[in-house]
């Protein structure tokens, strides 16, 4: 297997039969690693792909726009440069483990079947840098039951957020993870909301729904999303309703209409339009989606925190005193968990997001708010490894008096030598505001500096602003400093991402 990034439109050519499984993020966007083969793949110099066999199995949410577009721009380039489709492409929605595997069973065998291929194909795998690891017995549908034995507020009470610190123990559970993976928590539903959903429709939890073993309340609490509104329940409310409002959202195509119309509501505040819709137990599930886990960085390094887990976690929450908003999972861990309900978890591998395997590289992070959590572990990963290279974290949010989380440890990291440079940008202390793509731009003669010493760019935080900020001002930094034109800075940040020295934890 490969990974996307590590094959060029030259070298696909030779490679005769391939198995392409990509996912989409957000509003259709592209993994980095999949950017950077489309970028590729879709520029006029790629050379026809004639001769070459294909199959792709795309991932995505339907909750989100875009789904599974990066799957579907993939395909069909392929098949406009001339490749041949062995078998249709397979889009799949969060619950993709039972379709991802009958697509598995059933494409394996046609790629066998396949003639006149080369023989590398899509078996050619490169060396094994570090010993295989034993796959975990703890996945999404078996979670290892933790106990959470840290719930500290790290904000403020001045500040407009809520971040707190938590802490997993892992005990016996066997395990395994390291710097820059992520933790994946399945949460329980709010059962306030649960009972007022079922009050709000006049629906029994007691019941129990057609095909199901359980009550409906205990469904609502465990299996199923009661929050973000999803497409098909919009649709069904808009039948029963006829709400003026939500019809013209939904039946314009007026995408920023739809989001304006939806921001800060609820699946209750969806449900409660006027006329209140009647739904059955069995149709109201019918247009709900699966209750999903939640994906956060983790913030700490084995080699420091043995035998736990820790997060950094911002828990949402939004509204009036009249009814509050709150996040699934966030506020899931920071109110509703006590000492005799476990949360369920399970590692997730990023192999891309790691520490330098040279101890000597310098290293360059930039992560405000929470976007500090993988760093924290990383920062603890090299005072576990003993590891020589430079260390520089750019990390910011609004007020320095209630934001600056774990102040007290990295005050430790620069005082032991581990944090070379800390660069800090509190947006809201001065009338300018200054954010770390500004701390970067002030420094970026260093910055370069760092890069051409073989310094490693990380971010972390988010996706659709930040992470965009900061890498037009990693452009500008390499295109000043370098001393080189727009079109060759590109080239030079592109050259990062394939060496593996740019990479992102985005969301």
């Amino acid at each position: 297997m490969r990974a996307l990034d590590d094959v060029d439109p030259a070298t696909f050519t030779s490679l005769g039969r391939v198995l392409i499984v990509t996912s989409t993020y957000g509003e259709g966007e592209m993994p980095d690693n999949a950017e950077l083969f489309w970028d590729a793949l879709s520029a006029e110099s790629t050379p026809r792909l004639d001769g070459v066999d294909f199959a792709v199995l795309a991932l995505g949410d339907t909750g989100y726009d875009g789904f599974c577009q990066a799957g579907k721009l993939i395909d069909m380039r392929l098949e406009q440069l001339g490749a041949e489709r062995i078998v249709p492409r397979v889009d799949c929605d969060v619950e993709f483990e039972d379709i991802a595997a009958t697509w598995i069973a059933e494409t394996l065998p046609l790629v066998a079947a396949v003639e006149g291929i080369n023989g590398e194909g899509v078996a050619a795998s490169p060396p094994e840098t570090t010993p295989a690891r034993a796959k975990s017995q703890w996945t999404r549908k078996n979670p290892y039951p933790a106990t959470l034995t840290t719930n500290r507020l790290l904000s403020g009470t001045d500040s407009a957020k809520e971040i707190r610190h938590f802490e997993f123990a892992l005990a016996d559970s066997g395990i395994e993870y390291e710097a820059g993976d992520a933790l994946n928590v399945v949460p329980v539903n709010d059962t306030g909301l649960v009972r007022s959903l079922l009050a709000l429709l006049a629906l029994d939890g007691a019941a129990i729904p057609t095909g199901h073993d359980d009550t409906l309340e205990h469904l609502l609490t465990y299996r199923y999303e009661i929050t973000a509104p999803n497409v098909d329940l919009l649709e069904a409310v808009e039948e029963r309703t006829g709400n003026e409002e939500l019809t013209y959202v939904l039946r314009h195509g007026d995408k920023a209409a739809l989001d304006e119309w939806l921001w800060g509501r609820d699946i209750f505040d969806v449900l409660s339009l006027e006329p209140i819709p009647n739904f059955s137990a069995d149709e109201l599930l019918a247009v709900l989606k699966p209750l999903q886990h939640r994906a956060y960085s983790i913030s700490s390094s084995p080699g420091i925190a043995e035998g736990s887990v820790h997060l950094t976690v911002a828990a949402v929450r939004y509204g009036t005193d009249e009814r509050e908003r709150r996040g699934v999972c966030s506020t899931f861990l920071s109110d509703r968990v006590g000492d005799d309900n476990p949360v369920g978890i399970f590692v997730t591998k990023n192999k891309s997001f790691r520490v330098p395997s040279d101890d000597t590289a310098p290293m360059i992070m930039v992560g405000p708010g929470t976007g500090i959590a993988p760093f924290r572990g990383f920062l603890q990963e090299r005072r576990a490894r003993g590891a020589t290279g430079k260390n520089w974290l750019l990390f910011g949010d609004q007020k320095r008096s209630c934001d600056y989380i774990y102040e007290d440890e990295l005050a430790d990291f620069v005082g032991s030598g581990l944090l070379t440079r800390l660069d800090l940008a509190f947006s809201r202390d001065q009338a300018q505001k200054i954010y770390v793509q500004t701390r970067m731009k002030e420094h970026g003669a260093e910055l370069f500096t760092w890069l051409e010493e073989g310094g490693h760019f990380y971010i972390c935080g988010d996706a659709s602003r930040m992470a965009k900020d900061v890498d037009v001002a990693l452009h500008e930094v390499v295109a000043e400093h370098g001393g080189m034109s727009n079109e060759q800075a590109v080239e030079y940040v592109t050259a990062l991402k394939r060496e593996k020295r740019y990479v992102r934890d985005v969301y």
